[in-house]
């Protein structure tokens, strides 16, 4: 039952709202002849009870209102409540499932909480009483009527409700009755479940199937989102309930534990903002410290420190206050600048301040650099088997620009990265200084031009685990066997394979699952076949076993792998388990010369599955070393065939070293900043 003081509070300013002519909320119930009939609304309200509602309605102007009730008691007290003071007012004794009014009676027919009150359960005797209630309000309102509903909007409710007045032709629109501006007023909000009203508009039947109509308003002042099904619309609404829970736990507790949620556009519905609670319990509170907010910059929220969760508790840590909401902005949304995110998101996050913080407190808002980033779309497609995929240029911290390839069913995970040479960008950031006088939208997609293959650094490997896998070259012993020996790399297609072609004179063969893949690489990443580097479209696990089922078998000195796999449920997210099987390993290793090594990336977050992979990669390799990625998951194996070839960390080293001279040639590309030696400290033997 909606009993609350402060609920009843709200539902009669929602009313009167959007009976008195003229007001915000006229557009929202399209009473456009409001106008013309003034206060001289027909009201029926049904299962009206002891509720002063209809009382408020009456003290501000609507006079003609009927209550009805099944209760001859409450029938009883509320005439003798209401007989001097409100004498107009009426109160009759009825079965709202068998009224006695006459076809279209009223205007606008009233249920607070009725509804929810009657369908208690999905039993078929409850759903043909709510069925023949239904019918009578359908019966009494006239063409163009409303029936206003105020209900919790439990899952089962939603669904007959919408489900009975959608069939009938009749519009439906729920409304969040509460708005957020009064939500975040209150210290303690004791009710967490939102309160919504169902208006149903009543059409005027025509011939054929009947148009369906579903719109979703959650703000009292917001321009209703119009949605495809009654399903969307249900889905909806569960979101706006789960978040009011979420508020409601927030505020009275910290230290939940991991928290997101993505606040949408109210036009589209598409997501605009992903945020991250991170409370910090050890922080001291003090009057300041209490909550900030961090806009992470545009191409940014991949980066450790914003995009995992023991990065977000590092920067909340090290921000100093006792809550920290971190903000990714999302692609494909406009951002003004700075200025206007805070406007815009000011009043949302106020909702998910901690308890205890004082009411006037100033909420700041924080960032990298004062801005809000560069985030360039050059490219976006939809490929058969990896699906849709976006090609971006992002500016990182040193003001550097990159090109990124991310799949938009994983927006977190950077699939291939690649750093733009300086004249591009330079040439870019003078564009951006010109097009900011135009006062263009940040993320419009001239900022930076659609530079060719020419423009990436093909000595600068981005990512750190790649670089780990080029340092694992080391242990071939002899650094000639580069020079001129083959090297296969079952798939992708990426930066590893362009980085390895500009060091060697080494024959490579890379394989990749998706030609969309390789003309991305190639269109947008500077990636060219060549007599040494050749391309194979196929599935790895098929390419290799076709290579180990010949009668001459070919024989790599080094094979990588480097596969992302498409199911996240798995715990495993590179390779699939199908490329760590135990009769698919004996095949790379028949095709592996006896001094060669197999690097293989590992990003494995079940510690079960991992040590059985382990288990599984020693049973085949013997020797196996690992490489641990500092603030990331990766994990980097170098697996051998024999233990006699097992080096010690200084040998190791010491051959990193020689490699990295043979290397370190005129004419190739090589990285200053990149020492192999220092990637191979930290490894370890298994």
């Amino acid at each position: 039952m909606l009993a609350s003081k402060k609920i009843t509070s709200r539902i009669y300013l929602f009313l009167q709202r959007a009976l008195i002519p003229g007001s915000l909320c006229r557009s929202f119930l399209c009473l456009d002849h409001l106008h013309l009939v003034g206060f001289f609304l027909q009201v029926l309200v049904i299962g009206c009870g002891n509720s002063e509602l209809s009382e408020q309605l009456y003290d501000v102007g609507y006079q003609d209102i009927v209550n009805i009730d099944i209760s001859e008691v409450a029938i009883k007290q509320m005439k003798e409540r209401n007989a001097s003071r409100r004498p107009q007012m009426s109160f009759l004794k009825m079965d709202m499932t068998q009224m006695e009014f006459a076809d279209a009676s009223f205007q606008v027919v009233l249920d607070k909480g009725t509804l929810d009150a009657v369908l208690t359960d999905e039993e078929e005797k409850t759903l043909q009483q709510v069925d023949r209630m239904l019918a009578e309000v359908g019966r009494v309102l006239q063409v163009g009527g409303r029936y206003l509903c105020i209900s919790l909007a439990q899952a089962h409710v939603l669904k007959k409700a919408v489900g009975h007045f959608s069939r009938e032709g009749w519009m439906v629109r729920v409304h969040q009755v509460a708005s957020s501006q009064d939500q975040a007023l209150e210290a303690e909000p004791r009710f967490s479940l939102p309160v919504f009203a169902f208006v149903m508009t009543k059409f005027r039947p025509g011939p054929g199937s009947a148009l369906q109509i579903f719109e979703l308003c959650t703000q009292e002042q917001g321009k209703p989102m119009r949605l495809e099904s009654a399903e969307r619309l249900a889905e909806a609404v569960q979101q706006r309930q789960q978040y009011a829970w979420l508020r409601s736990r927030l505020c009275c507790k910290a230290g939940l534990g991991s928290v997101s949620l993505d606040l949408c556009d109210g036009d589209t519905g598409e997501p605009r903002y992903t945020l991250h609670v991170v409370d910090s319990p050890a922080v001291k509170p003090s009057r300041d410290n209490h909550f900030a907010i961090f806009i992470i910059p545009q191409g940014r929220e991949t980066e450790w420190l914003f995009g995992m969760e023991e990065g977000r508790k590092q920067l909340a840590a090290s921000a100093g206050f006792r809550r920290l909401i971190t903000v990714a902005l999302h692609r494909g949304q406009q951002y003004e600048g700075m200025d206007s995110i805070q406007a815009e998101l000011s009043a949302r996050v106020l909702e998910l301040a901690p308890a205890g913080m004082p009411t006037q407190q100033q909420v700041p808002f924080l960032s990298v650099g004062g801005d809000i980033g560069v985030r360039t779309v050059q490219h976006q497609a939809c490929s058969p088997l990896s699906g849709n995929y976006v090609v971006e240029d992002v500016q990182g911290d040193d003001r550097r620009y990159f090109r990124r390839l991310i799949f938009l069913s994983n927006r977190n995970v950077v699939q291939s990265e690649a750093r733009l040479l300086k004249d591009v960008s330079h040439r870019a950031q003078k564009k951006r200084k010109k097009d900011r006088k135009k006062q263009r939208p940040a993320e419009a997609p001239e900022d930076l031009p659609a530079a060719p293959g020419q423009s990436i650094d093909k000595s600068h490997l981005c990512c750190e685990h790649h670089k780990a896998m080029i340092a694992g070259l080391a242990l071939l012993r002899s650094p000639e066997l580069l020079l001129g020996k083959p090297d296969a790399r079952p798939p992708p297609v990426g930066q590893v394979s362009l980085h390895i072609s500009g060091l060697t004179t080494s024959c490579i063969d890379a394989v990749e699952i998706d030609p969309s893949m390789l003309e991305v690489a190639t269109q947008w990443f500077g990636f060219s076949q060549s007599d040494r580097m050749k391309v194979h479209i196929a599935d790895g696990l098929d390419y290799i076993s076709s290579l180990a089922g010949r009668e001459v078998r070919p024989h790599y000195n080094v094979i990588m792998f480097d596969v992302d796999s498409k199911d996240p449920t798995l715990g495993m997210s590179c390779p699939p388990p199908a490329f760590v099987d135990h009769n698919f390993l004996q095949k790379v290793k028949s095709i592996l010369t006896p001094e060669g090594v197999f690097i293989l990336n590992l990003v494995c977050r079940d510690l079960g599955l991992k040590d059985s992979v382990l288990t599984g990669l020693k049973a085949v390799f013997p020797l196996l070393y690992v490489r641990r990625i500092e603030g990331e998951v990766n994990e980097i194996l170098f697996c051998q065939l024999h233990l006699e070839q097992k080096l010690a960390t200084p040998e190791l080293l010491e051959m990193a070293q020689a490699l990295e001279q043979t290397l370190r040639k005129p004419g190739r590309g090589w990285d200053d900043t990149y020492i192999l030696s220092d990637m191979l400290k930290t490894v370890k033997i298994v």
